[in-house]
Order: C-alpha cells, then sequence, then structure tokens
C-alpha cells in the first residue's frame, strides 16, 4: 500500500473520496497549499471517489471570497468539503453563520507555517459549526474522515483544523483504507434532505439542523430514538434556541449543557418529533464514528485527550502545536519535575462538553496549566482559558477542581523546548503562579515564509508602469504592497477600505500643509529672498490642479538652493506640493461581496479618489464560472451611482485606450473607476498567453471596452464612448436609458433583492454561451478526422515526434490529442479511429518507462477488441546498439511487438511501421521522413495547402543568450512550491551555476504508481581549487550534507566536494551555507572553465604550493563574471543593495572574457606534477605538465591541449581524445596561455552541434598546428619547445608519507570518493573527528580519494588514534580495488543506463579471489566504470573499463595506458555480469602467466603516446597490446578502427 508522508495530502485525499465538490483555496494560481497538490494528483489519476465516481476540484484564490462557490453546490445537493489555510476565515465569517447548517467540511492548515495562529479559530468560536482537530499525521487522516462522516449524519458544518508542521516529522502512513471509508460514510442523510436551490445569498433563510425521532414515551419509560439528522429551511421556532441547541457559544455556561429537551411525560402514544441538533447529539454521532473506526483500526478518539500517567499531579492543556512538548514529555527522566505530567487536547474543540472535559481528567491532576497559542491577543483572558475555568471551577464540583493557570503560547524550536517546559512547570508550582506568563517568541522564524502573503503577479505591472509613465511625482497608491503602514498587515493595508481612509487622512495633511505654507510665505527664516514669493503663488493657488503642479517643481527647486531650516521642514513633505494623482490599487476580489464594500464606500463619497481594478479572469474560465458568487459587474455597478467616471480597458488589446483612461480619471472631479483587463491562468503566464487570452475576450465581447463620463452631457457630449468594435447590443441600449437602475428591476425583478447585479452581466453570460457554442460548431466542421498519438520516451526523441506530428495534423485539420501511452486510460483505446504510436527503445529492446504498463496491459490483454480502430507505429533505435548477431532481435523490439500486437488484437494498420534508425545519415530522422508522408496520405490530407512554418528548435546556444548572463527562471522557479522541479531551460542554466536537477531513479517506478511526480532533488558541486579544504571548510561541508543533502559527500574525479539530494527548497541554503565556507559553487558544471585540479604530491609541499598557486590564479582568471549567482543564491531578500537584475530591470551585465553564449561546451584545466600523473593530465581539454626549475621551484608548465572523454554509444563521430602537446609557457604566463586557448575554442567551437563541441573536435577539425598558431597569435609569446618530464603513476599513493618540512600527509582510501558512515565504518564520522582538531588540511585527489596533509608532528599520535578508532587506517584492499574508481550513475544520475559507483566494488569482490589465485592481489589494474558514455570516471584511459550500455549490461574496453597516457578500444559490446566475470578471470591468468618483467616502469615525454618501456613490470594495458587481445588506440580519431567484435564479423 503507497504511504502518505504529509498531513495535507491524507486530509486531501480524504476529502476527494468523500465529496462531491471540493474547492481548493491556494494561496495562488500558481503556487500550491498544502492540499491541491494531492487533489490535482488524485483528480487526474484513475481513483473514483466514494461520494462520486468523479469528484470536481474547483481551485480558488483566497482572496477572491472563496467560501462564497460552496452555496450553490450545497443547495443543489451535493457534498462540499473546502481545503484552505485560516487565513480565510475571518474575512468569510457572513458565510461561516450560514454554513454552520449546511453539512459541509472545511478543512483548515492553520498558518503562518511553522507558528500557527489558533486565535483565527477561536474568533469564529461562536458562528455555530463543529470543530474538530487534529494533531499528528495519522490523525489527520482519521479526523478528516470523521468530520465528513459527521457532516453528513448531523447536516451542520464542521470545521477540521490542524498544524501542518507539528506533524512534519512523523513517520509516513499507510494510504487510505477504502473500505472504512465506505464502512464510515455508510450512513450519509444529508445528501438526501439539503437541497435547496432557491436560497438566497443575502437574507437570512432561518436553515437549520434537525433530528427526527420516533420517540415512545411514559410516567415510568421514556425512550427517544432518533433516526436521523436533517437540514431543513426556515423551520419556525417556537421559542429562542436553549443552549443545548447551539454549538455556538463561547463558553461552558451556554454551550455544554449535556441533556436533550425534556418530553412531556404526559402522553404514552408513538409519535414522531423533530428538534434542533444538540451539543449531545452531535457528540453521540462523533462517538458512534469514532467507536466504528476504533474496531477496524484500533485507534480511538474522544472528545477531550488525555496522555500520560493516570497518577499525574499535573498537565498540560495546549491549544495549539503538541509536538515538542509531546517529545519531550515522553522522553522525560523519572527525576524530571515534568515526569508526572499529562497531556489534554481538545479533540472537539465546539461544541465545549464540559463533563467530557471534566471525566477526561485524572483526579490525581491538582494544577493545569493552560498554554495557547494566540497570537491576536485582543482580551485579557483567553478564550480557552475562560472555556477551562467555567467547565471546571463552575458547579457543586468546583471546590475540588485544580488550579488552572493560564499561558500565552509562542514559538518554541525543539532544541528550548525543555527549557520551555521547564519554566512552565515553574509557575505551574509557584504559590503564586503568574497568569498568562508569555512563552517563547511571538516573532515568526526567519525562515519561515507566510504563503498567503499578498503579492502584485509579475503580469499586473504593466498597469503599474503606466500609472508612473502618465503620473511620475504626482502619482500617490494609497494601498501599495509593501509600504510601510505603522504595522498594519498588507492584507489589510491593501484592502480598499485602509486604502481610502489613508486618502482621507492624507487629505487633511494637504490642508494643513497648504496653512504651513501660507505661513511659511511671510516668514524670515529663510537664508535667502526668493522662496517667499513663489511659496505665494503656490498657495495662491492650491486648489488649481494645473496651475498647483506647475508651479511646484519651481518650489522645490528654490527650497533647494535656499537650504534653511524651515526649507527642509517643508521639503520634507515636498510630495504634497503636487496635487497628486490618488489611485487605490485591486484586484477583482473587490468584485465580490466580501471585498466590494470599499468600493461602495469610494463611490458613495463622492470623494476625489481613483480606483484603479485588475480582474484577471481569463474568458474561458469565466464561462464555467459560478453565476451565484455573485461577482458583480464593477463598471455597471459605478454607473448606476451616476456620480463616477467609469472605464473597462484592456492594455493588450489599446494601450492608447488605457491612456486615454487613465488621464481622465486624473481628471474627473470625483471617484474613478478604471476597470482593467488582464487574464491568466497562473500569476507567471507569459506576456504572449495574456495577450492571447485578451484579444479572444475584446474580440467575442466578453470584455467591453468602453469610457463613461457622467458630466459630459453638460457640455454637450455622449457620456458614454465605446472603444471596442464588438461589445453586447443589450449593453448599448442598457446605457441608452435615462432611469437605469428602474428599468433593470422592471425587466428582471429577481435582481431587485440585489440592485448591484447587472443586467450586463447576464448578457455577457448569454452571449458567451452562444459564442461558445458557435466555436465549437466551427471547429467541428474545419477539423477532420481524429487523430490520437501516443507515445513512449526515456531522452525524449519518441515525445518530441509525437509532439510535432500532433501540430503538423492539426495544421492538416485533423483533430489531434498527444499523450504518453501510460497516461492513456486504455479503456478508450477500443473506441479510437485513427491512433498513431511512436517508441524509442530502452535497455535490452524494453519498452521506456513512460509505456511499459500501457504494454503489459496489451501484451497481456486476451479480450481487447480493437478492430474498429486504425493504426500505425513508427519505432526509434540503434542498429549497432546491439552489435552481435544474437542480440540484434533488441533493435526497435518495442516498436515492432507493439505493431504487431495491435494488429493481433484486430487492429488495421493504416501504414507499415516505420523504423528510425540512429545509424542512418540524420539518426531516426531519416526513416521519419519517409514514414510521415504516407501516414498523410493513409489519413487523405496529404495535399493540404498553405501550411504554417515550423519554428526551429530551441537549443543550449538560444537558452544561453536569452538568459540574462544565466538569470533565466531561476529564481522564479526556485519559488515554486508546485513542484520540486524547476523549468527546462532553467535546467540547463543551472549547471553554470553548479548545481543539476536530479531524480531518484530507484523510486521512479513506485511514485509513478503513486501518481506522484520524480522524487526531484539538486546535485550540487563546489569549485574546489587544486581540491584543497581546511578543517573547518570540512566540517562546514559535513553539516551540508546532513542538513540539506542526503547525508553523504561524494568526492569527484575533478577534486571537489558533491552533494546528493538537496531538494528544491534546501537548494539555496545550501548554497549559501557553502558560500559562508568561503567556497562556491559558480562555473562547477557548465559551458565554462570549470574546477581547476592540481597534483596532490604530499611528499613536496613547497612546489605543491607554488602549483597550486597557479591553480588558483587560473581558476579566479577564467571565472564568469556575472552576478546572477550573487543575486539568486546569496543575495539577501531584506538587503539594500541596489543592483537586482534577476527582475529584468535596465542594468546591463557583461562577460568579458565568455560574451553572452559563453562557450560551445565543457571546458577543463588541470595540472600534474610528475612523477605522478593523478589528474589524467591527457584526459582534459587543458592538460598543465608542471616543470621543476633548477631551484626546485615551479619554472613553467608544458601544455597539452584537446583533451576530452565524452562519446555517445555507436556514434563514430564521437570519441575521446588524450591531449595533444603545444609547447612550454613560464609559470607567469601560463593563466594567460589557458585563456588564450579558450578563446580560440570559443570563437571557433562548434555551437551547432553540441555533440561535436569540445575542444577536441575543434583541433581536429583544424589540426594541431593551425591550433597552435591560432592561439599563439593572441599571446605576446609563440610557445617554447616542451621541456622533459617523467611520469611513473596515475593512481595515488595510500598511507602515511613525510614530506622536506617534516609535515606528514596520509592518503585515505575513499572508495568511488563516497564519504558516508556504514554501520561497518564510520568513515564520516572519523573524518569530521579529525577535522574537528583544525590541524593541516584536506586535498581530495583527482582519483577520488583523500590526502589529510600537513600534519605536524605534535599532533600526530591524536591523528592516528581518531583514525584507528573509526578505522581509517585500513589500507588492507587488493590493488585493483585501490585503482577503482566509478561516477555515480544510479540513482541520481539522469543519464545513466546502468549501475556504477553502487556495482564496481561488488564486481571487483567477485574478482578478488581469481586475483589472488594468480598471484596479483598486490599488482596494480587500472579498472574505471561508468554508467554512460560520458566519461565522468575518465573510463577511456583505464587498462579496463567498463561503460553502461543498458541496466545491467557494459561494454567492456581493454588497452589503456597505466599512466593516463593511451586511450583503450572496445573489446565486448553488451555483456552482463557472467559474460565480465569469465572473460576477466581468463584475462587476469593470462596476464599473470605471460606478462615480462623489466617493462612499463613509466613514461617519459619521448614515449608519450606509446610503449612506456622501462625496469618495472609490464602493465595489463600494456600486456593486452603485445598478447593481441586488443589494437593500440593511438589517436582519438582511431578510437572506433580495428574493434574485435567488428573483426569477428568480418
Amino acid at each position: 500500500m503507497a504511504t502518505i508522508r504529509n498531513v495535507g495530502d491524507a486530509v486531501a485525499r480524504i476529502a476527494y473520496l468523500s465529496s462531491d465538490v471540493v474547492l481548493s483555496v491556494q494561496p495562488a494560481l500558481g503556487r500550491d497549499s498544502e492540499f491541491s497538490k494531492a487533489l490535482n494528483i488524485i483528480a487526474a489519476s484513475p481513483t473514483a471517489g466514494i461520494a462520486t465516481k468523479n469528484p470536481e476540484v474547483l481551485t480558488l484564490r483566497h482572496n477572491v471570497d472563496p467560501l462564497l462557490s460552496a452555496f450553490k453546490p450545497l443547495r443543489s445537493g451535493k457534498l462540499v468539503s473546502i481545503t484552505t489555510s485560516s487565513a480565510v476565515l475571518l474575512p468569510s465569517i457572513p458565510h461561516l453563520y450560514k454554513l454552520a447548517q449546511l453539512p459541509v467540511v472545511i478543512h483548515v492548515a492553520l498558518h503562518p507555517y511553522g507558528q500557527p495562529d489558533y486565535s483565527e479559530i477561536t474568533a469564529i468560536r461562536q458562528c455555530g459549526l463543529t470543530f474538530l482537530q487534529s494533531e499528528t499525521l495519522q490523525e489527520g487522516q482519521d479526523i478528516a474522515l470523521s468530520a465528513h462522516a459527521l457532516a453528513a449524519r448531523s447536516g451542520k458544518g464542521v470545521i477540521h483544523f490542524f498544524d501542518p508542521a507539528n506533524s512534519e516529522e512523523d513517520d509516513p502512513i499507510n494510504g487510505e483504507d477504502l473500505a472504512l471509508i465506505r464502512d464510515i460514510l455508510a450512513e450519509n442523510p444529508g445528501r438526501q434532505t439539503q437541497a435547496d436551490p432557491s436560497g438566497s445569498l443575502y437574507v437570512d433563510e432561518g436553515r437549520q439542523a434537525i433530528i427526527t425521532e420516533n420517540a415512545v414515551t411514559s410516567e415510568d419509560d421514556r425512550q427517544i430514538q432518533p433516526s436521523s439528522a436533517n437540514v431543513i429551511p426556515n423551520v419556525p421556532s417556537s421559542k429562542p434556541a436553549s443552549g443545548a441547541e447551539s454549538s455556538a457559544s463561547s463558553s461552558g455556561r451556554d454551550s455544554s449543557v449535556d441533556s436533550r429537551p425534556s418530553i412531556s411525560s404526559a402522553t404514552s402514544v408513538n409519535s414522531t418529533t423533530t428538534r434542533p441538533v444538540t451539543s449531545e447529539d452531535i457528540h453521540n454521532f462523533l462517538s458512534q464514528i469514532w467507536a466504528r473506526i476504533a474496531k477496524i483500526t484500533g485507534r480511538h478518539y474522544q472528545a477531550f485527550e488525555y496522555s500520560g500517567p493516570e497518577d499525574a499531579d499535573c498537565a498540560l492543556f495546549v491549544f495549539g502545536s503538541t509536538g515538542v512538548f509531546v517529545d519531550e514529555i515522553i522522553s522525560s527522566k523519572s527525576t524530571e519535575e515534568f515526569a508526572k505530567c499529562g497531556i489534554i487536547t481538545a479533540r472537539l474543540y465546539r461544541p465545549w462538553l464540559s463533563t467530557q472535559l471534566s471525566a477526561g481528567i485524572p483526579e490525581s491532576v491538582k494544577r493545569i496549566a493552560v498554554l495557547e497559542q494566540i497570537r491576536r491577543k485582543t482580551t485579557k483572558w483567553g478564550p480557552v482559558l475562560l472555556d477551562i475555568l467555567t467547565s471546571l471551577r463552575t458547579g457543586p464540583a468546583s471546590a475540588a477542581s485544580p488550579m488552572i493557570v493560564g499561558h500565552q503560547l509562542g514559538h518554541i524550536e525543539p532544541a528550548t523546548a525543555r527549557q520551555a517546559l521547564r519554566g512552565i512547570f515553574q509557575n505551574l508550582k509557584s504559590p503564586s503562579p503568574i497568569q498568562n506568563l508569555e512563552v517563547g517568541s511571538r516573532q515568526k522564524p526567519a525562515n519561515r515564509v507566510d504563503e498567503y502573503s499578498l503579492e502584485q503577479p509579475k503580469v499586473e505591472t504593466a498597469y503599474m508602469k503606466i500609472l508612473d509613465q502618465v503620473f511620475g511625482e504626482r502619482l500617490h497608491v494609497a494601498n501599495r504592497l509593501g509600504a510601510a503602514n505603522a504595522g498594519v498587515s498588507a492584507t489589510i493595508a491593501s484592502n480598499p477600505e485602509f486604502g481610502f481612509g489613508a486618502l482621507l487622512a492624507r487629505a487633511e495633511h494637504r490642508k494643513r500643509f497648504v496653512k504651513e505654507v501660507q505661513e511659511a510665505a511671510s516668514s524670515r527664516d529663510f537664508v535667502t529672498g526668493t522662496p517667499q514669493s513663489w511659496l505665494s503663488k503656490w498657495a495662491l493657488a492650491a486648489e488649481d490642479k494645473q496651475k498647483s503642479n506647475n508651479l511646484a517643481n519651481e518650489v522645490i527647486a528654490r527650497l533647494n538652493t535656499d537650504g534653511s531650516r524651515l526649507a527642509s521642514q517643508l521639503l520634507s513633505s515636498k510630495a504634497l506640493f503636487y496635487t497628486e494623482s490618488q489611485w487605490l490599487i485591486g484586484s477583482d476580489a473587490w468584485a465580490y461581496d466580501l471585498g466590494n464594500s470599499g468600493v461602495h464606500h469610494v463611490l458613495a463619497s463622492g470623494a476625489n479618489v481613483n480606483m484603479l481594478i485588475i480582474d484577471s479572469t481569463p474568458w474561458s474560465e469565466r464561462a464555467a464560472a459560478d453565476a451565484e458568487r455573485r461577482k458583480k459587474d464593477i463598471g455597471l455597478y459605478a454607473m448606476n451611482y451616476g456620480n463616477a467616471y467609469v472605464a473597462s480597458v484592456a492594455v493588450y488589446s489599446s494601450y492608447t485606450q488605457v491612456l486615454e483612461a487613465m488621464i481622465e480619471a486624473d481628471q474627473f472631479n470625483g471617484p474613478s473607476v478604471v476597470v482593467a483587463y488582464l487574464p491568466y491562468n497562473k500569476e507567471d503566464d507569459s506576456p504572449l498567453t495574456v495577450l492571447q487570452e485578451t484579444k479572444k475576450a475584446v474580440d467575442l465581447g466578453y470584455w467591453p471596452l468602453y469610457r463613461w463620463t457622467p458630466t459630459n452631457e453638460e457640455n454637450g457630449e455622449p457620456n458614454f464612448t465605446l472603444d471596442s468594435e464588438r461589445i453586447k447590443q443589450e449593453l448599448e441600449e442598457f446605457l441608452r436609458r435615462d432611469n437605469h437602475l428602474t428599468q433593470l428591476m422592471n425587466r428582471h425583478p429577481q435582481f431587485s433583492a440585489n440592485l448591484s447585479e447587472s443586467y450586463g452581466t447576464e448578457v455577457r453570460a448569454l452571449q458567451k454561451r452562444r459564442a461558445k457554442d458557435a466555436y465549437d460548431r466551427m471547429l467541428e466542421s474545419l477539423y477532420g478526422a481524429p487523430m490520437t498519438v501516443l507515445f513512449a520516451s526515456d531522452n525524449g526523441n519518441a515525445e518530441s515526434l509525437a509532439k510535432r506530428l500532433g501540430n503538423r495534423g492539426k495544421a492538416r485539420g485533423l483533430k489531434t490529442k498527444v499523450i504518453a501511452m501510460d497516461d492513456y486510460p486504455l479503456e478508450d483505446l477500443a473506441g479510437e479511429e485513427n491512433v498513431v504510436m511512436l517508441t524509442s527503445t530502452a535497455g535490452q529492446g524494453e519498452f521506456p518507462q513512460n509505456g511499459r504498463g500501457f504494454w503489459d496491459a496489451v501484451k497481456d490483454s486476451t479480450d481487447f477488441d480493437l478492430s474498429a480502430i486504425n493504426y500505425t507505429v513508427f519505432a526509434l533505435g540503434d542498429s549497432h546498439y546491439w552489435p552481435r548477431k544474437e542480440d540484434r532481435i533488441y533493435y526497435n523490439k518495442p516498436g515492432k511487438d507493439l505493431d504487431n500486437r495491435i494488429a493481433f488484437l484486430g487492429g488495421k494498420r493504416l501504414i507499415d511501421i516505420g523504423l528510425g534508425d540512429d545509424q542512418d545519415p540524420d539518426s531516426y530522422q531519416t526513416g521519419y521522413n519517409e514514414w510521415e508522408p504516407k501516414l498523410w496520405q493513409a489519413l487523405n490530407v496529404d495535399k493540404v495547402e498553405g501550411l504554417p512554418e515550423e519554428p526551429p528548435p530551441i537549443t543550449n546556444e538560444d537558452i544561453k543568450i536569452g538568459s540574462n548572463f544565466l538569470r533565466g527562471t531561476i529564481a522564479e522557479g526556485l519559488e515554486d512550491a508546485s513542484t520540486g522541479a524547476i523549468a527546462a531551460s532553467d535546467q540547463q542554466l543551472t549547471k553554470f551555476h553548479g548545481t543539476y536537477m536530479q531524480d531518484d531513479r530507484d523510486l521512479r517506478d513506485e511514485r509513478k504508481a503513486q501518481g506522484l511526480e520524480p522524487a526531484y532533488a539538486f546535485m550540487i558541486r563546489c569549485r574546489l581549487n587544486g581540491g584543497v579544504a581546511t578543517p573547518s571548510q570540512w566540517l562546514q561541508m559535513d553539516q551540508i550534507s546532513h542538513k540539506h543533502g542526503n547525508q553523504t559527500m561524494k568526492m569527484t574525479t575533478r577534486q571537489t566536494f558533491q552533494f546528493h539530494g538537496v531538494i528544491k527548497n534546501k537548494l539555496k541554503p545550501a548554497m549559501r551555507a557553502i558560500n559562508k565556507a568561503l567556497m562556491t559553487t559558480i562555473a562547477a558544471c557548465g559551458d565554462v572553465n570549470r574546477n581547476v585540479m592540481c597534483s596532490t604530491l604530499p611528499t613536496k609541499s613547497v612546489y605543491h604550493n607554488d602549483v597550486y598557486q597557479v591553480a588558483g590564479k587560473i581558476s579566479n582568471h577564467l571565472l564568469p563574471a556575472t552576478t546572477a549567482y550573487h543575486e539568486i543564491w546569496l543575495k539577501d531578500a531584506t538587503s539594500d543593495e541596489k543592483q537586482q537584475k534577476v527582475a529584468g530591470d535596465a542594468l546591463i551585465d557583461q562577460e568579458p572574457l565568455y560574451g553572452p553564449t559563453y562557450l560551445p561546451r565543457k571546458f577543463k584545466i588541470t595540472i600534474a606534477i610528475p612523477p605522478h600523473n593523478d589528474t589524467d593530465v591527457y584526459a582534459h581539454d587543458v592538460g598543465l605538465i608542471a616543470i621543476k626549475g633548477a631551484d626546485n621551484r615551479l619554472e613553467g608548465f608544458n601544455v597539452l591541449a584537446g583533451g576530452g572523454m565524452g562519446v555517445t554509444h555507436n556514434n563514430k563521430k564521437t570519441y575521446p581524445r588524450t591531449g595533444s602537446m603545444l609547447g612550454f609557457i613560464p609559470a607567469d604566463r601560463v593563466h594567460i596561455a589557458c585563456e588564450k586557448i579558450m578563446l580560440v575554442q570559443r570563437d571557433h567551437g562548434d555551437r551547432s552541434n553540441r555533440k561535436h563541441a569540445r575542444l577536441k573536435y575543434t583541433i581536429d577539425d583544424m589540426g594541431v598546428d593551425v591550433f597552435r598558431s591560432k592561439v599563439e597569435d593572441l599571446l605576446t609569446h609563440p610557445f617554447a619547445p616542451a621541456k622533459p618530464f617523467h611520469f611513473t603513476s596515475n593512481i595515488d599513493t595510500f598511507g602515511w608519507q613525510t614530506d622536506e618540512l617534516g609535515l606528514h600527509h596520509h592518503t585515505f582510501f575513499i572508495e568511488n570518493g563516497r564519504i558516508e558512515d556504514t554501520p561497518e565504518y564510520p568513515m564520516m564520522t572519523g573524518l569530521r573527528e579529525i577535522a574537528k582538531l583544525n590541524v593541516g588540511e584536506f586535498r581530495l585527489t583527482g582519483n577520488q580519494h583523500l590526502c589529510l596533509s600537513c600534519i605536524p608532528t605534535s599532533s600526530l599520535q591524536q591523528v592516528k588514534s581518531l583514525m584507528a578508532k573509526h578505522k581509517l587506517d585500513n589500507l588492507q584492499h587488493s590493488a585493483l580495488r585501490l585503482s577503482s574508481s566509478a561516477c555515480v550513475a544510479f540513482p541520481t544520475c539522469g543519464l545513466a543506463m546502468a549501475e556504477s559507483e553502487r556495482y564496481l566494488p561488488e564486481l571487483i569482490t567477485k574478482l578478488e579471489s581469481c586475483l589472488e589465485e594468480n598471484g596479483l592481489r598486490h599488482d596494480s589494474l587500472v579498472m574505471r566504470m561508468t554508467g554512460c558514455p560520458n566519461g565522468c570516471a575518465r573510463p577511456w584511459l583505464a587498462e579496463v573499463a567498463f561503460v553502461g550500455k543498458a541496466y545491467g549490461a557494459y561494454n567492456m574496453y581493454l588497452g589503456g595506458g597505466y599512466h593516463g597516457q593511451r586511450l583503450n578500444k572496445l573489446y565486448r559490446s553488451s555483456i552482463q555480469e557472467p559474460e565480465i566475470l569469465e572473460i576477466m578471470k581468463g584475462l587476469i591468468g593470462r596476464y599473470a602467466r605471460e606478462r615480462k618483467v623489466g617493462a612499463g616502469e613509466g613514461v617519459r615525454m619521448e614515449d608519450a603516446g606509446g610503449d612506456g618501456k622501462g625496469d618495472g613490470v609490464e602493465r595489463f594495458g600494456d600486456w593486452c597490446i603485445r598478447a593481441g587481445v586488443i589494437r593500440e588506440t593511438r589517436e582519438g580519431k582511431a578510437f572506433h578502427e580495428g574493434v574485435v567484435e567488428e573483426d569477428e564479423e568480418d
């Protein structure tokens, strides 16, 4: 069974399954709530609801009166639930009183997240709803179900509230039990009795939930049998409701009466009676529900729940987040002061049942601390404290009741919970306890962001910019978001009432200012005499808008020149010299009743105030809108007043009309309303999308463009100006009438109860429906046959083809839909007419992941009848991917199998299967271009003319040049909480910032089965020059891996740290933590120069330092100059830094070295210090071989260029390459030489084909001599001849060594670079403890190992002790293992085709017995493994390498140079473990017997490309070539020549 990890998901799923309609209230359309993601997932899945088969999920913004949408479905008899944050509750109080008498369930996530405000619950406790509270993840699931069952049985509304942060650390729970839900919801009288479509939104209907009872009564035997609870409208009441009939009261005196209304004993006949639902009824219903849950699940719930010892002497009653206290009390020792303490929580908060509270508290409890987490404190005593006092301190037993002490609960960090508890209990047990003692902080945690805080969508800035342009300094927006308003919340400060009040206050302020100016005009306190005359002129014209504005600039200029104290005083309010253009800015939220009162106040006042109200509802969305939501047509509403200027505008339709309307509104002396259209489906919609929606709405007449000036007729001009070409005729007729309101009421009496409801709104709705019907008919007439395109794709090629095919089909008039095979409802397949299927080939002839479910169903089905469909298949594969004859069945196997199976099930082929082959000149496009025209011909659409041109595909170069110097939309993507991913283009750009988006491939299938998106996370790679870190930095990296990553660190083959499993919301904190450690991640990836490597050379500290300094110099010299990294990752949002380019303002970035498109591909530089080639100097774009001078210090470098490892399987145009020697360069100019090499690559590298874009191809295309000459043209001095050097090894030297300064160095074996703790090997802990000694430094090696360097003798023994304690001194491994290396591959690398890091150790273990048998345990053999051919572990230089081809299958390469100087060559393709072991054991045996002694000791400059002869033992790679096992690869272009398997075929 699938598991659930957060309470929002658990509650959302219950709400979906238990409802006909779910109203999903979100902070914004593009931002998820705690519930919305799960709702969207389950709604998109085939999961059927229990209340109804296909529940409807409606998404609503939190500020558009969302609860209003509940009434229509409730009155039509539907079961409705609402998922929302607590931010919605207080504004919705008018609705809550009515919803209390309807069987609605409102699931409320308390906010702000992390420090919820429970006052939003206590403030609405009198509204008559039932309140249930849950605290844990499991409780959330159960109480959500209880709420739905209770609402259905009682007929009353239920609020289920919880703190989502309280359970975020809870263990996952099982998904909901459908049988349990069906059992609990079995009795549902609410659905049949609640329908009443005639209700009104604005009049109290007297609706009341009632109980119908069968009563059998006598004087001695009274029995009442409730049959059901129903909701009935307009129930007459013969007497006021007693306390027992109400659950709305605030204290136990009037809400906790636990007896039913008395029944007369004067009768003894059977009768049926009805009465209102009482508090006891609620408790009885709930007890029955909970008893049923307990019986089925064993989980028990009560109205008030006590947990703790039965003999407790004190208790905490917590109305707030309980998690931190529960954990501390449970783990407390018997000696602690709160060891004998219990915790009481209110599971049923309203109705408040005093008897249940009293019964639930052990008699031994003598003191109770009441903790209320209430941030808005409006009374001296908390409401829950008063409830408890009333329940326990009144009545006959009050004398023996416990002492009750109130506390105000703030935010408490888990680390301080115990301290807080001690403070509470010290106060509680004090002889004179302090009431209302505050515990914790009232401040919201700095790292918590209120997701429901108001934000202006970026698309809405268009209108703000126009206002700024038109009015400049005169513009004053009274309710501007972000303005300082004396502590008033942004929500309040942005509403029209607040803004209007602020404008009235500002008008009074200006009157006072005018008097101040009049007084100043006669003052002699100015330094000069100039200001007085100008102030006098201005004061006389102060009420004349035009004259005062013309004089304002002159007055301000004179005051600035004067410089006196009086001048400064007047200048402090210089904005008041202008007659301001005063505006209130709002959204269509003001068009609903709860937001409309401010609009009414402005219009009714007649004040000279301008309102800009932006309507963002797209026309297509309005088509399905609930008419009873009563979203007012504010334009017509304002015109009904007769005193307001009104305009309806749309900036993406007529910019000029917007300007005219704003100027006219400013000039009109009275209230003005400009209703502006800016439709979007999400707040981050592109301008193009907004433009398209606007054009549609204006052209169809949904959004009329007009201006209304009520005073124009006094000048003989028409009041109304129609600016749109198409407007509803009914609206024009309405506007020409003299008495608008009377006419409207006479024609439509049903509108009389709501005078602001417009006839135009109804007309628009009618025309919209007619237009849509006509449009649908037009589409039916235009489009031809249907075509369903299904695809299965792993790398995106099949998906891209499918989408392109769909678009081309639409252009030809076909009705097309394109969908992934696994997303397609298979039961619909038999009903299709034309089906086109495209699939690529994965693994060993397997279906791609998003087509496996579809294929399994089709393959296994025995009753599919597809005789009615026409179909065809196009398959993508590689005919040489499986070169062995026995494996060639895998070529395009999925497509071929699918084609045969569909035909077997009765499908009729439109055309024969098409086969795309990567070996063709244009790859799969060759076969596709032959297949597609046949398809159009078969569908009779091959002769369509006037087909549109297709835009070229977006390339990496397009992304880079359009990124604004690596910004893209990364910042926006990081804020998008609706997904763990970022946009595809940003995935390319974040590489430049040092991070890749990945997902856990181990979890893909399971998450897909659950309907969840992949487990997205990010890899972060640091930039660490030369691989050297301080102990402090090591500790910080360790901390980052635990706090933000997956608790491991990866040391890469490029000598740096890599973190995996960093989820999106931890990405920025991780980046900042890395920066705090004085490291960075910029340019650790991407098309730039990456981390500069340097040999560790532990035996020569001084010399190493010389070389290391050069590595840092090169790295810093070639860093990108963009400030995007700082802006996106490091800049504090609260800082006052001026430069900000993320939002796209006018500041321009520059890249002096790279330019806006950076390099064609990645660029890597490494330094090797002979005799050690531990950085694989031949494998990089630039390889620098350090040359020691006569003084034993660094003289300069031999420069290699053109190395590179990336390859594509079976694409012979791609190959690895070793670097070519360019010559020698002095140390002080080597950074310039690297720069010039990079610039030649920048300007001449292939930007059209990324597979041909590396420097190695540029050099091979030019030739080495031409390339060298181009570099030398940019240098002031040419390269000198290369100097002699000598390599003896490219592996690390493990164990202790001592340098010339007497400092000690130890190289640890870190298998495949993974730093982690295991039960067998606490490596991470051990290294952490060593780092805490703060001695020496940590050097990461190019072979993924670690050298602890520069340890003084005084600390040596302490270090060795820690090493022994944590098993870090164990070097008893085979030489094969010590010489091995692997990339990460599965589960995080998206490119991996097979395992690598997780598999190579196992493979080596299986080979070690063979090594032992042949006496080779201590003989080094360089073995490397990668999960794909990109070559991160540099496999092409290894003596033996395994490169992933498919899961469990590898290509095997032999013959690489032991010193990293020679490429290997393909020996076997696509072999699995049995073959690997068989081949390797045979080769190891032969090598042990046949190798020569006295060869292979080292490689000198003169034999750098070949024999490697010397005095040592012949190396395995050399033997493979000499013995004829494999041919030697002398250069990269010959990598694919002379492959053993091809020779065997020939």
